[in-house]
């Protein structure tokens, strides 16, 4: 059994040609949301992002990086969540405030208004980029996710979001999970026949019937989900990977940032005798003084 917050879990269910992931998040994404005072639906909202980037990028098979951007004309302008091989996540929210307050309930598509959701894997200095992008207009993040598989990757793909915040006696804390099922080809890479068709039809409807709670529930474990939608048909849950919160900020590296800018833009930023940095990831605060660029 392996913990039940905080991973993802593969599995496979080879009766129906699928393979799938599941992502559990709770301290982690709780820890990054807590870094910022932001309100609940933007809070919710990059939840799901954070999730979804974890989903998507612990596929990648080696040390790199799976970054989720947002960048649109809604209240929610700008959302930035990556995952760090072999098991990094981290997020970001940019938004308005005025704007927000004066929505009713809105949903992601309300929040995110109109623009771009960009899918970028980053394999290293010495490596191209590779880079999937999908028009947001009227649709949520797991809606672009299922455009961007059908347009990019012409895999047959099913997966779900949900984030939401958990009050116990300890106080509120927020959760998010996620899961896909993608449709694996079969041999010689031709899967279009009507068995293979059934079969894939059979692990999306099932898939579908995933409720929020149970992908959200500290006290249902990954695997008894996967065997809640999958046991008739067999499923095999693989060795998962612990997710923990990453930040690339450092005292060095800011310093370092600091130092290449012109001496006049660093004057610029002297405030109250100081040079302060905050990290938008984690709210970290670096200052220095001016005289140790001199």
């Amino acid at each position: 059994m392996t913990h039940t917050d905080d991973l993802v879990l593969p599995f496979q269910v080879k009766s129906l040609m699928a393979r799938g992931r599941l992502v559990r998040l709770g301290p982690v994404i709780h820890d990054i949301l807590s870094r910022h005072d932001y309100p609940a639906p933007v809070s919710a909202l990059l939840a799901e992002a954070v999730a979804l980037a974890a989903l998507l990028g612990s596929a990648l098979k080696f040390e790199g990086r799976f970054i989720l951007q947002t960048k649109t004309d809604g209240p929610v302008d700008l959302i930035v969540a990556d995952f760090a091989a072999p098991h990094g996540v981290r997020g970001y929210a940019r938004y308005d405030l005025a704007r927000l307050a004066a929505l009713d309930k809105p949903s992601q598509a309300d929040l995110l208004g109109k623009g771009y959701l960009a899918m970028t894997v980053d394999q290293g200095s010495d490596m191209d980029r590779y880079q999937g992008i999908v028009p947001l207009e009227g649709i949520s993040l797991a809606q672009a996710a299922d455009i961007y598989f059908a347009q990019s990757e012409q895999i047959p793909t099913r997966l779900k979001l949900a984030s939401g915040p958990l009050t116990t006696r300890d106080g509120t804390h927020w959760r998010a999970g996620a899961i896909m099922v993608q449709h694996l080809p079969g041999e010689g890479g031709h899967s279009a026949d009507e068995t293979a068709a059934d079969q894939w039809n059979t692990a999306a409807l099932l898939l579908d019937t995933v409720e929020d709670h149970e992908l959200l529930d500290p006290q249902l474990a990954p695997e008894s989900l996967l065997y809640r939608l999958y046991h008739e048909q067999g499923v095999t849950a693989y060795p998962g990977v612990e997710l923990t919160r990453h930040c690339s900020c450092s005292r060095t590296a800011v310093e370092r940032m600091i130092g290449n800018f012109p001496a006049d833009d660093r004057a610029a930023m002297v405030h109250d005798g100081a040079i302060t940095v905050t990290c938008e990831f984690c709210s970290s605060v670096y200052a220095f003084a001016p005289d140790a660029f001199a």
